[in-house]
Parts: structure tokens; sequence; C-alpha cells
């Protein structure tokens, strides 16, 4: 209890100390106004009030400073003091902005505000490129609260969200704040160095509200937030929006500033709707209040976004800087609801510096020594937004609760609570953890794995496993081990593997694994268990086909440099061929039955695909993700990919040492691809495989190349660039070269959106193609049409594609089925 005190003391002590200039901020009526910009006149030394009124801004030398205080709609108020002792309290009242249309010269009745636009379009790139560079001070803080949590989701237990909520389950669940020196160069090069992190209730966490996060820029044509949105001056803009002058006003350095609304065309668009500010004669942009909803940005948890930005004008260089953005939503989904802001305070700006490419690496996020271990007193000082008393309590309740809540005693009494068996875990599985030495162990359930194959019959598997972390989850060891039984051929299978992983840098994973299984020879498992079993029982189509496989297989992967990562595979097996031992159907018809488990004849009852052997294989491979940039962290690595560079695949593959000779083989094999938005147009994939037998006339049918094909034209897969939606899973299988080619563009609302009718269902049209060639098949391909996002509300689940195939000349039709989830 006495550390606890002392903790709150500490903290209560830091909130009221070591201000500057300090007040507060209302309007005529004493109404606190929060997110006003305050600065120093011609500097980039500035801050916002609070959503309490109350404002710190942090000036440490005694001078005579005048101070500006602008908030959107009210009049920008100036105040110069001089100082000779800190702290200095200055209040400010800030009074309506009087905007009216009086000085607006309608010209043969065209819209006014279309005349600004246009200007402000065509000043875009010019406006844009005044700042080709700058270094500048960043604070980020972000928020999110609940409202009403559920008890349960989907059965499982919400608890209190780390201490979060209170007696009516609402509260904080997130508070957390980020200090950064930033760089950047455009068109998108931005370096971050956090100095300083914190999270609410976690000493040792790292703020996830980066700048990098942040960065939308309104004179770019499109801003990434879940969709590519179009900016409201975006030299396409007029074909999505509508706008409106609602008024002019003058700033304090006689700017006339043209008030905009912006009006989306379709409701469905991804565009923004809200207030752009722009300056007279300059045309660049003084401000921004613009909304987007979950379903335009395509984010299904959120309702709404709102992004407010301002920005200082300084009169050296006559630029217009951004000084503030915040970043305010609303969400909700399976029953849980809340908001959320992201105050971001830019400061300290050095224009143009001077910085090039070479002062920028892949490296785009970095932290200082013991940037998560600063105390209270540090935060006090350098704090741009003061907190609000509700984040000052958050702070101090949940920082005490983290003191409690890392006792041994109190995480053996959680997990004794937990750890209790319920009637659920029948179902679901049962897990038992001991938290405070960071392991848990557990067994799956033999009711959720029971399926049915004509190989097996009716068969189940019982899983279990152990997982011990270390330093704080960087490190783990792991043991997975499952056991399968088959009703029908009465055999006994099982596997045991251990994974261990060594950093989180490189994130090197060393697995050793072995037993016995049956296995599909694709070994990318085009179909699942659940999908073959329905298709089997219900319909007499045993699309699955099994092989006996006995191994002993090692596998290793590591990072070696940024973007490169080598895994390699190296394995003993034993192959013997399976038949079908049921013949168990719902639904028997006269003229139906089910088809051999050899994949190379549907007929070939009771003979072998290959002949028994035993076989070793390495396999090496190396990914490299190209402009691979990453966010360093303590100990910690995280790589991000980038859209406009593609992905390469590089393989080699061999067989040796078989009791058959003729099943030795070697084959080299490569892939590329990549997924990317094409503007405001969509988002184009696309997938490409090639490869090469050498030394495999006669090799086992298991090492063939095999391409993901789908008979029940049902997908839950998500991914459809990697299969051919309307082949057999073993039609076109070879042992020789082979190039296999997939793309897709999904127009994500382009051109239904303006159709009219169906531009309110919200659905996307996507468009595919499909080829597959080898030596001894004339080349095959596939073109699909489909709709997707179809569903309602934020519950968009569903997509149907037709599906025409061709080799040389048409071969069939299929309408496709697909569900997707986040």
């Amino acid at each position: 209890m006495k550390k606890i005190r002392l903790t709150t003391l500490t903290l209560l002590y830091a909130f009221v100390s070591f201000s500057q200039i300090k007040g507060t901020v209302a309007d005529t009526n004493s109404k606190p106004l929060p997110f006003v910009n305050i600065f120093i006149e011609n500097t980039y030394k500035g801050t916002t009030s609070n959503e309490e009124g109350i404002y710190e801004l942090n000036i440490s030398k005694p001078d005579t400073y005048t101070v500006v205080f602008q908030f959107l709609g009210y009049k920008t108020v100036k105040k110069t003091v001089t100082i000779e002792s800190f702290p200095f309290n200055l209040d400010a009242v800030l009074a309506d902005e009087e905007i009216s249309l009086n000085e607006v010269v309608v010209t043969a009745g065209e819209n006014p505000a279309n005349i600004i636009i246009r200007q402000a379009i065509a000043k875009r790139k010019e406006n844009l490129e005044k700042i080709k560079s700058y270094k500048a001070d960043f604070y980020s803080r972000g928020l999110i609260r609940i409202k009403d949590a559920p008890e349960k989701i989907l059965g499982q237990e919400v608890g209190d969200l780390g201490g979060g909520l209170d007696s009516t389950r609402s509260g904080v669940i997130y508070l957390s704040e980020t200090i950064s020196k930033l760089e950047f160069l455009r068109p998108n090069k931005l370096k971050e160095k956090i100095v300083a992190s914190k999270v609410s209730g976690d000493d040792k966490g790292f703020s996830f509200n980066n700048a990098i996060d942040v960065e939308f820029d309104l004179y770019y044509n499109t801003i990434e937030l879940g969709n590519q949105i179009i900016s409201p001056i975006a030299n396409n803009a007029f074909g999505y929006y509508r706008y409106t002058l609602e008024g002019v006003f003058y700033d304090d350095r006689g700017h006339l500033i043209n008030k905009i609304k912006a009006t989306p065309r379709r409701k469905n668009d991804p565009v923004f709707e809200g207030f752009i500010y722009i300056v007279e004669d300059q045309w660049t942009i003084y401000a921004a209040e613009l909304d987007i909803t979950g379903i335009q940005a395509r984010l299904p948890a959120v309702d709404k976004v709102k992004i407010t930005q301002n920005f200082a004008y300084s009169e050296q260089g006559n630029l217009w800087t951004k000084i503030s953005q915040n970043i305010d939503f609303k969400y909700g989904l399976f029953g849980i609801k809340g908001d959320g802001r992201f105050t971001a305070v830019y400061s300290n700006y050095v224009i143009n510096p001077g910085l090039t490419r070479k002062d920028f690496s892949r490296e785009i996020v970095s932290f200082a020594d013991e940037a998560n271990k600063k105390d209270s007193t540090f935060w006090t000082a350098v704090r741009p937004v003061p907190l609000t008393d509700e984040e000052i309590t958050d702070y101090i309740k949940k920082d005490s609760i983290q003191i409690v809540k890392d006792s041994k005693v109190y995480k053996d009494s959680v997990d004794q609570v937990n750890n209790k068996f319920k009637f659920s875990n029948i179902i679901g599985g049962y897990t038992y953890s001991n938290t405070y030495e960071n392991w848990r162990a557990g067994i799956t359930s033999p009711i959720e794995a029971i399926s049915f194959n004509t190989v097996q019959g009716w068969n189940g598997n019982v899983g279990g496993f152990y997982t011990k972390s270390f330093d704080d989850y960087k490190r783990y060891f792991s043991v997975n081990g499952n056991i399968n039984y088959g009703f029908s051929d009465h055999r006994l299978r099982g596997t045991l593997s251990t994974t261990y992983k060594f950093n989180d840098t490189s994130r090197p994973f060393l697995t050793v694994s072995g037993g016995i299984e049956a296995a599909q020879f694709n070994a990318s498992n085009p179909i699942s268990r659940f999908e073959n079993t329905i298709a089997s029982l219900y319909f007499e189509d045993n699309y699955m086909k099994l092989y006996d496989r006995s191994f002993v297989e090692a596998n290793f992967s590591e990072e070696l440099f940024n973007g490169f990562r080598f895994y390699t595979t190296l394995s003993y097996e034993r192959r013997k061929a399976l038949f079908n031992t049921s013949e168990q159907v719902f639904f028997p018809e006269d003229d139906d039955v089910y088809t051999s488990n050899n994949p190379l004849s549907e007929s070939a009852y009771g003979i072998a695909p290959f002949e028994t052997h035993n076989i070793v294989k390495l396999n090496v491979l190396a990914r490299i993700n190209f402009g691979q940039e990453y966010l360093s962290y303590p100990d910690s690595k995280y790589n991000i990919t980038k859209d406009k560079n593609p992905t390469v695949l590089l393989g080699y593959e061999k067989g040796l040492g078989a009791t058959n000779d003729d099943y030795n083989f070697d084959q080299v094999k490569a892939r590329v691809y990549q997924s990317f938005n094409v503007s405001n147009k969509g988002r184009f994939s696309y997938n490409i495989r090639a490869g090469k037998f050498f030394n495999a006339d006669d090799i086992s049918f298991v090492d063939f190349q095999h391409f993901n094909g789908n008979q029940i034209h049902f997908s839950q897969q998500g991914n459809y660039t990697d299969v051919f939606n309307n082949l057999g899973y073993y039609d076109l299988s070879t042992n020789d070269s082979y190039l296999e080619m997939h793309a897709e563009h999904d127009f994500n609302g382009f051109i239904l959106s303006r159709i009219p009718l169906l531009k309110k269902l919200n659905f996307n049209l996507v468009v595919g193609a499909h080829a597959l060639a080898t030596p001894n098949n004339k080349p095959y391909q596939e073109y699909t049409i489909g709709l997707d996002n179809i569903g309602w509300g934020k519950w968009r689940f569903l997509r149907v594609d037709y599906v025409r195939s061709y080799q040389s000349g048409f071969v069939s039709d299929a309408v496709l089925f697909g569900l997707k989830f986040f």
C-alpha cells in the first residue's frame, strides 16, 4: 500500500508542476474549448488545449512573446506578454468567427466553390512541393474507450480489460503517449525516432500511435485510410464531390479564408464529407474537418472517422504547415461499442533542411534507449497537451493496479478461476495456464475435430500442446502433438513437433517433428476436412486423396538480412499408398459411387499410384521482399512489406536416397506475387509461379507439382490468386516444367457505385484471369467475374463469382460461393 500511495502522490505532483505558460481557453459563454491551437507567433513552437480547454506551452526562457490562440469557427486571439518567471498563467476567451458571403462575387451563375476548388487543384502540386523536406518534433496521444461491454463475446469471457472497465462495464481500454523526432523527405520518406513512449498500465509497453500511421496529406490525390480515400482537392475530385461555399472570413493576418463544404456525389464512394478551408490567392489549405464512414473506408468495425487538421502560417517562405491533427472515431462490432481519439501535435519545424535519400534507410521507426522508462516528471516537462481528469485518473488507477496484477498472488488467483474445467471445454478444448511463469498447456476437443473420408471413414483427432514464453514473449518453446484414429481402417496415427523461437529480431525458428499421418498428395491441402466431409457424405464426392506418410523432419528459418528470409527443410519419409475402406453416404444414388483414392485414375480401385518407398527430401527457399521497411523496437523488429514492390520466392527441392532410384529428382522453382492499389480504381493482385524438374521422368506422384483446384465451388480461403476454381485437384499435376499465372482486380466500388440502384447495395465488382501451362497438356485458362462485399450493414462476408474455363476451347462454367472474414 505504501508503494501505491507513493506512486499516486508522485503522479499528482507531476501533473501540476513544471508548467511554463499555462491556462484555459473558453468561448464567450465560459464553455471550455478543446483542441485550440496555441503557438508563439512566427514560430513552430505550439500546442493544443485538451478536451477540458486546458493547455500548457513549454517555453523555458523568460522573454516577451506573442501567443496566438487559433480555433476553427472562432476569431483568432493574439496576446503579447512579458514573462519574467515561470509558471506563467495566460487565459483566453475566443469569440465566434463572423462568416459571411458578402465578399463573394458570383460570375454568371457559376458555383463560387467550384472556382475556388479548381484553383486549389491547379496549385495542389506547387503547394505540395513547397516543403520538400522537414524536421519536426511530434507528440501523439491515443485514447480508446468502450461502452457497455458485454460479459462474453462468442462464448469467451471479456473480463475487465486490464482494469479499464467500471461497474457499468465502460471505461478507457487504451491510453498511450508518444514523443518523437521526425525527418521527412517528399514524396514518402518518413523516419521517426521515438524518444519516449508510455502506455497506461504497462510500464514495459510501447505505444502503437506512431507518426507513420497518421501521415494524412490532403495535397496528395488519395489518402490511405483502410481504403484509398480521394482528397477533396484531388485532380479528379469533381467526379466524386459537390462543393458549396459556406462563407468567408479573415484570419489575424488578413488572409481571406474560404469555408467550403464537400459532399459526396455517391453515398458509398471512398470520399470524405465535411469542410475544407482554402486561403484565397494562395489556394493552400488553412484547415480541414472531414468525416468518413466505415463503409466508405472499408473498415467494417468502424462507424465513423473524423479527421481535423489545422495549419499555421509562417512569413518565412510564405508557408502553411500542419501543426495539429485529431482523429476521432466511433466503432461497434459483436456487441462492443465505443469511441476514441488520436491527437497529434507537430512543432519546432525545420523546413527544407537539405535532407536527401541518403539520410533515410529501410528503418522507419526506432526507439531511443529506455524510451518506455521515462518517469512522470519527464512527461510533465515535455507533454505539449495536458492530460484531462479522465486520463490522469486512468494513469493513476492502472499504474497502481499493475503493481498488483504483476504479483504472483494475483496471477495465481486469476489462473485458478480460468483453469476450472467448464462444460464448454468438452466442445472447445481445455487450456491450463500459469501466467506468472508464462506457460500454458492444453488439449483439443475430439468432438470439433471429427471428420469423414473414404480412406479412414469417420476419424477423430485429439491434440495436445505446451508453450513456454521467455523475455516478454520474444522467445518461446512449444510442443504440439496430435493423435488420429480412423474407425473404418482401424488405424491409429500420431504426430509430435517441437518449435523454438530464438529471438524477436531476425526471428529464427527451429522445428523438429515426426510421426505418421494420412496426408493429402498436395501438401497445400486444397480441400479441408470439413469440406470433404460434406462433399462425401451428402454428394458422394470424395475429392480428398490421401497417402500414408511416416516421417522425421527438421525445419529452420531466419531473416538473414532485411527483406531476405531463408527457409530450409530436411526430412526422411516413408510413403505408402492407401485405399478406400468406407462407402458410407447419407443419400446414396444407384448411378453414383465413390471414386478410387488413386488421384491418377478415378476407377483404379485397389491400384496404388506409386510403390511403397523411403526417401530423403531437401527444400531450400529464399523469400525476398524488395523495399521492405521495418520498425525497430528494443530487441524486436517488425517488417512492413511495401505494396509497390513484389515479393519473390526462389527455391530448390531435391529427392535423394530413395529406395527406388527412379524416385530421386531435382526441382528449381520461383514465384513472384504482389497486391497494390491502382489509385482510386481498386486493388490489383497477381501471383506467378514457374518451375522445372530434372531427372524426374518416373518419380512418385507424391512429388509432382500439384496445383490448387476447387471442385466443390466453395471457398473459405479469401485468396483467389492461388487457386483454379474450376479445375480438378490433380488434373494437371506435372513432373516437368510449368508456368502458373493468376491475376485479379477488385474495383472496390469504383464501377458499381456509379450505376443507379446497384450503388445502394455497396457491392464490389471483381474480375480475374488464371492460366496454367505444362508441356504435356494444352494451356488451361479460367476467367472470372464476381461480386464481393455482399451482405448487409457491417456483415459483408459473402462473395459470388461466375467462372468459365477453357482448354483448347470451352470446357465448363460454374458459380463459386465464397465466405471471408476479417
